[in-house]
């Protein structure tokens, strides 16, 4: 049988709907990718969604995270955006500020707010509004591989950085391409691999004054402890090119003796590599005992320029179901936002997931200011000319701090 032409589709459509059959109202949905599971999820979230609804129709567009945040500047600019996305919650000050992010408080009732973890919600809240869900959730923790750890005879996992350095030599040493420690230094995050040294040495992204906490004590000794790592071999060749995944990749593959990552590796090494053993502990502590680890909410929003506001809302409403969210968040390997999912036996049993809760207390959020993925890519670009030795320590980190200041000015 021929199929119809786009032409003569669209005449049949008008025909039915003049016949009392109203054409499906369109709701697209930017994703950020998270794994190989994100987009076959979402795409079956869609379909259960649309039975129920027939007169709504999805459209699910899967965008990788390195190029999100530039996809939906350029999208927001020509006013092709999608009627909601995902994004990096530290990226909301600047949609709420330039008035892209529409709030959502006139869709929710108190049941609905109550589903949620204050937490995990309040990070996308400004001015008495909510202009995000918590569409993912994670801190961050060590991995060591068990395996290496007794071939090095190393007994327990570090407490501090001072500890994983001797046990990186420990595991280097074994050789057979096996590194003490993956360190990141590509892409998404590679000034966040750099702020847990940071961190636990004292430092403060943004100090009492307003200004960078680069030019610091504490960054000028994280930046030395990694750089010895480097210069040591007690880290992968090249750092530089090595992004969270691969570094993720290189664990995976149990050439890795430790590295730090989120909950989300434990739910690959489960479907991948499930014989792998491995342990998860806490991030290593510096001289005063100070540790810091990255919390992480993901945020779905809802654009001001949606002409589909209402039918978009009840496809967010049957997203944080908690069949939903369950299914999303033990898929993905997120931690749960939502109390309902985070009392079932599948979360509040799971010892890895422990480890990361644990954790929170000490956890430190992107500083929700605008311009701060300017400042994350200053830090990033810094940190990498420091590793690659073609910058001095002080002067590249001072310098980078300069460039911020003017930015937080």
């Amino acid at each position: 049988m021929k199929m119809p032409t786009r032409t003569a589709a669209s005449a049949l459509a008008l025909i039915l709907g003049t016949a009392g059959f109203a054409a499906a109202e369109d709701v697209r949905v930017t994703v950020a990718e998270y794994s190989s599971l994100t987009g076959p999820y979402f795409e079956e979230a869609a379909a259960a969604f649309e039975e129920q609804n027939p007169d709504i129709d999805i459209q699910i567009e899967v965008v990788p995270w390195d190029v999100l945040l530039q996809k939906l500047t350029t999208d927001i600019s020509g006013n092709a955006n999608a009627d909601l996305s995902i994004i990096g919650t530290r990226w909301l000050l600047d949609f709420v500020d330039s008035g892209i992010a529409a709030p959502l408080d006139e869709f929710m009732d108190d049941e609905f707010k109550g589903r949620f973890f204050e937490a995990f919600l309040s990070p996308s809240m400004m001015d008495g509004k909510t202009y995000g869900l918590p569409v993912a959730a994670s801190a961050r923790a060590m991995y060591y591989n068990k395996d290496l750890f007794e071939q090095a005879g190393i007994e327990t996992p570090p407490k501090t950085w001072e500890e994983l350095s001797a046990a990186a030599e420990k595991i280097a040493a074994l050789g057979d391409e096996t590194y003490g420690f993956g360190l990141q230094g590509k892409e998404i995050e590679t000034d966040v691999y750099f702020y847990y040294g940071f961190w636990s040495n004292g430092g403060e992204l943004i100090e009492e004054d307003g200004t960078s906490g680069l030019d610091t004590q504490a960054a000028y000794d994280a930046a030395a402890m990694y750089k010895s790592m480097i210069d040591s071999g007690l880290t992968q060749p090249g750092v530089t090119s090595y992004s969270r995944e691969d570094v993720q990749n290189l664990f995976k593959q149990g050439r890795v003796g430790m590295m730090i990552t989120a909950p989300f590796l434990a739910t690959q090494i489960a479907n991948e590599v499930p014989d792998l053993n491995y342990g998860v502990t806490a991030i290593p502590s510096g001289p005063d005992g100070a540790r810091g680890t990255y919390g992480v909410t993901d945020s779905i929003i809802m654009f001001e320029n949606s002409e589909h506001k209402e039918a978009a809302w009840k496809f967010l409403d049957t997203l944080f179901s908690q069949e939903w969210r369950s299914r999303f968040t033990g898929g993905e390997g997120f931690l749960p936002v939502q109390g309902a999912v985070a009392d079932e036996p599948a979360f509040a049993d799971n010892e890895v997931l422990k480890e990361f809760t644990n954790l929170l207390p000490d956890a430190r959020f992107a500083p929700v200011i605008p311009g701060w993925e300017e400042i994350a890519d200053i830090t990033s670009s810094a940190i990498q000319t420091i590793y690659l030795g073609e910058g001095e320590i002080e002067p590249t980190l001072n310098d980078a701090a300069a460039r911020i200041n003017d930015i937080l000015k």
